[in-house]
């Protein structure tokens, strides 16, 4: 079974257009995608959860 694609905190930072700050105060909300936090202090986001994430995002339309 391929392991997940995860990415660094930079390239998820890029997709969304936003600043770390503004990324961490979402994730101390509880709003952001899970983040996986590696032993090194790095963090990490898997493809699926960010794109999971995007989809929990959206807005039904009227």
């Amino acid at each position: 079974m391929a392991r997940p694609q995860m990415l660094k905190l930079p390239e998820v930072l890029a997709e969304l257009d936003m600043s770390r700050a503004a990324f961490y105060r979402m994730r101390a909300r509880g709003k952001a995608p899970l983040v996986r936090k590696l032993p090194n202090g790095q963090v990490r986001v898997s493809r699926s959860d960010l794109d999971a994430w995007w989809q929990s995002c959206a807005q039904p339309t009227a």
